[in-house]
């Protein structure tokens, strides 16, 4: 059964562009992971600072993995953003210093996929 990790982060309006240039930065670093089936940045449209980070896997295994693996390598390796919960994403610091996070806060939800459906003719993630 998949489950969603959603990665709620807490971004001020300041520090959008920031948040979003780190993830670009990294837009490739999860696709090749064991287990990975899809993922999103969500920017809130109106009424919120929050973000939210849509990581879809094969199974809890597979996102622990990369949790203990390439997310922890590439956040160690001066990317990491110091709130970025378990999705992670928004590094993308230059040489030994950390750039300042981007987020004020992060929180992670978790899910199972019970049920899908997606339009005929396209087959879900």
């Amino acid at each position: 059964m998949s489950v969603v990790k959603i990665n709620v982060l807490t971004v001020p309006a300041e520090q959008r562009e920031v948040l979003e240039q780190r993830f670009a930065s990294r837009a490739h670093t999860v696709e090749n992971s064991d287990g990975f089936e899809w993922f999103e940045l969500l920017r809130p449209v109106e009424g919120t600072d929050t973000y939210l980070v849509y990581t879809r896997w094969r199974d809890e295994e597979s996102f622990q993995a990369w949790m203990e693996g390439p997310m922890k390598a590439a956040h160690q390796g001066g990317g990491g953003d110091g709130a970025q919960g378990a999705q992670g994403g928004e590094g993308g610091g230059q040489g030994g210093e950390r750039p300042r996070p981007a987020a004020t806060g992060s929180t992670l939800w978790s899910f199972e996929v019970v049920q899908q459906a997606a339009p005929k003719g396209r087959k879900s993630a």
